[in-house]
């Protein structure tokens, strides 16, 4: 379980920078290389390399060697566990926001 949490701890901080969110969206496309990667961002390659190395760290992205070149690819088995954890707040809220409808309905009617 505390491994769970941390590791969501990871993920959600890795998706809470537009760049990555960005390198993810691009990757989830199709494989690309670092260099791919790189030339789409007006950022070092050193820069965009720790941005990978978060993603990794986040069990986001899968780097492997083709060649000459290191590609990056999409892992969303990450994304699936950080979707389940939402998706149970997501339960939580629909059935209050229900209830606070059905409040404001009993409400207007008995004005």
């Amino acid at each position: 379980m505390v491994e769970r949490i941390q590791q969501l701890n990871i993920v959600f901080g890795s998706l809470s920078d537009p760049t990555r969110r960005d390198i993810l969206q691009r990757v989830a496309k199709r494989d690309m290389s670092i260099g791919e990667i790189a030339i789409k961002y007006k950022l070092t390659f050193a820069a965009i390399s720790k941005h990978l190395a978060v993603l990794e760290r986040a069990k986001l992205i899968r780097k492997k060697r083709r060649g000459k070149e290191q590609m990056v690819t999409l892992a969303p088995k990450a994304l699936a566990s950080a979707t389940a954890y939402l998706e149970q707040y997501e339960k939580v809220w629909e059935t209050r926001l229900d209830s606070l409808d059905r409040f404001l309905k009993l409400k207007d009617d008995g004005d």
